[in-house]
């Protein structure tokens, strides 16, 4: 079922060890007092329980329109930082569930942008299209992201993620078997005729509904998030009370914990550490796996 491994960019692990070396040169030289560099990634302030919780983060947000005559995908929205002066930022990509349009995963647009990151929301060639063409669909989505968008000079190309819904969050799961070097996943009520990810090698958070009579959570999230290895970094949040269609509105506990993997995976912000261990126990989530550390 699953296409062949595409050769991709693979620099973030070199530029993590130059920066490394270079922390480790300047400690010898300026001395023991000497500040320890931060995270190149880092972006935006310390966050806070209400930072995370909040409907716009620190950044200012520009949009984009992507033509559907785009190769690849049906177009979309890109949401984006509008300041140059932080630098490259990490970019996700969004697919919407069956026969679902872009506009169903728009509020996250904004949302997560303003918190620091390139935002794509995507439509698919077909309405009908199942989770593999979802999956290869978002992978073109950030091949033309970082190669042939308007804002490419704004995003890291080794800095990327995937999220999708039902269908859409099925073809997350499915897009980093295709491409390993995605740096994180987020499948939201994620439906998939294959239950078996055991390949998955992406630190992967997925989001259950407790009321899901679509992709009930024990045909499809849990059972996902179980064949996931455990050498992978990996959680599950069942939303408590919530159906399957919960992730199309906008919903405080689906954006503060994505907010916090993509920081910590994507960006590797260590800062956001403390929303996700100890697990969290949110009144809004029914059950939650997890394993602590991570990273």
């Amino acid at each position: 079922m699953h296409s062949p491994t595409r050769p991709r960019r693979s620099l973030r692990a070199v530029g993590l060890a130059l920066a490394t070396a270079a922390t480790l040169v300047f400690g010898a030289l300026a001395g023991p007092n000497a500040a320890v560099a931060q995270n190149p990634y880092e972006r935006g302030p310390a966050p806070t329980e209400s930072s995370i919780e909040a409907t716009r983060g620190h950044y200012s947000v520009s949009t984009a329109n992507v033509s559907s005559l785009v190769f690849g995908f049906g177009g979309g929205t890109i949401y984006y930082p509008t300041t140059r002066a932080d630098g490259t930022f990490g970019a996700v990509a969004i697919a919407p569930g069956y026969t679902a349009s872009s506009s169903t995963m728009s509020w996250l647009g904004p949302r997560l942008a303003s918190q620091g990151f390139v935002v794509f929301t995507i439509d698919t060639n077909s309405r009908y299209d199942q989770p593999g063409q979802r999956a290869d669909q978002l992978n073109a989505a950030l091949d033309y992201l970082v190669e042939d968008s308007t804002v490419s000079d704004r995003i890291d190309p080794d800095r990327l993620a995937v999220m999708g819904h039902s269908m859409g969050g099925g073809g997350s799961l499915e897009a980093t078997t295709d491409n390993p070097d995605i740096q994180a996943s987020i499948p939201l009520t994620p439906w998939h005729s294959d239950k078996t990810w055991n390949t998955v090698r992406t630190p992967t958070l997925i989001f259950g509904a407790e009321n899901d009579t679509i992709a009930s959570v024990g045909s499809h999230s849990e059972r996902f998030y179980s064949s996931i290895p455990s050498s992978t970094d990996k959680m599950y949040i069942e939303l408590d009370g919530a159906s399957h269609f919960a992730p199309n509105s906008s919903n405080t506990t689906i954006a503060k914990y994505s907010i916090s993997w993509l920081k910590r995976f994507v960006d590797n912000d260590t800062r956001y550490d403390q929303f996700l261990c100890p697990l969290p126990d949110d009144r809004s989530i029914e059950e939650v796996r997890g394993s602590c550390p991570i990273g």
